[in-house]
C-alpha cells in the first residue's frame, strides 16, 4: 500500500501550506460499494487559510470522474466531480455543537496531529454523489424487451380479475 498523506490540521492552516496530489480511486473503500470500476484518478488540492471569522480552515478541492451506474438503464454513468469545499477546524466535538447550525455555514472538521487527506477528499466524493443517478436522457431496458410493451399496457392485477370474476 502506498503512503497516505497526512497534515496535522492547524499548524497546516495557521502556516498557509498548501499541498497537490493525485490518489487512485481504489484507495477509497467507502465508495467501493456504488463505484462500477475503481479505474482512474482523482485530483486534490489542499491550502491552508482563514475563515471570514478568522478561524483557521481548509480549502478542498478536487476533481475526477466516477463511475457510477445509472438506475434507469443500469448502464455506466460518468459522474464529473469538481468540488470545493471550505472546511473550518475545530479541536473538539464540543466546538462544534455549540455552534447553532446554518444551511450557509461553512462545514465543521475537528483538527488532529494527523488528518488522512485521502479520508477528506473520499467526504468530499462521497457528498457530490447523487441521490439516485440516471442518464438525463435514456431508456430503461425491462428484462424480456420483446414482451415488455405487452407487459406495459396490462395492469399487474389482471390475472387476479380474471380469478375474481370466476369466483362470481
Amino acid at each position: 500500500m502506498s503512503h497516505q498523506p497526512v497534515i496535522d490540521g492547524f499548524e497546516f492552516a495557521s502556516a498557509g501550506a498548501t499541498q497537490e496530489g493525485k490518489l487512485p480511486l481504489s484507495s477509497f473503500p467507502r465508495l467501493q460499494d456504488v463505484l462500477v470500476s475503481d479505474a482512474g484518478d482523482v485530483t486534490y488540492a489542499l491550502r491552508g487559510v482563514r475563515d471570514g471569522r478568522g478561524r483557521p480552515s481548509l480549502q478542498l478541492s478536487v476533481r475526477g470522474t466516477l463511475q457510477l451506474r445509472c438506475q434507469r438503464c443500469l448502464g455506466v454513468l460518468l459522474h464529473e466531480v469538481q468540488a470545493e469545499q471550505l472546511l473550518v477546524l475545530a479541536a473538539s466535538q464540543a466546538e462544534i455543537d455549540a455552534e447553532p447550525a446554518a444551511v450557509d455555514a461553512p462545514d465543521r472538521v475537528l483538527a488532529g496531529k494527523e488528518m488522512a487527506l485521502r479520508e477528506l477528499v473520499e467526504d468530499e466524493l462521497i457528498l457530490s454523489l447523487p441521490y439516485a443517478p440516471r442518464h438525463e436522457e435514456c431508456e430503461a431496458h425491462p428484462e424480456g424487451s420483446d414482451s415488455g410493451s405487452d407487459r406495459a399496457r396490462s395492469s399487474p392485477f389482471a390475472g387476479l380479475r380474471g380469478m375474481m370474476q370466476r369466483k362470481h
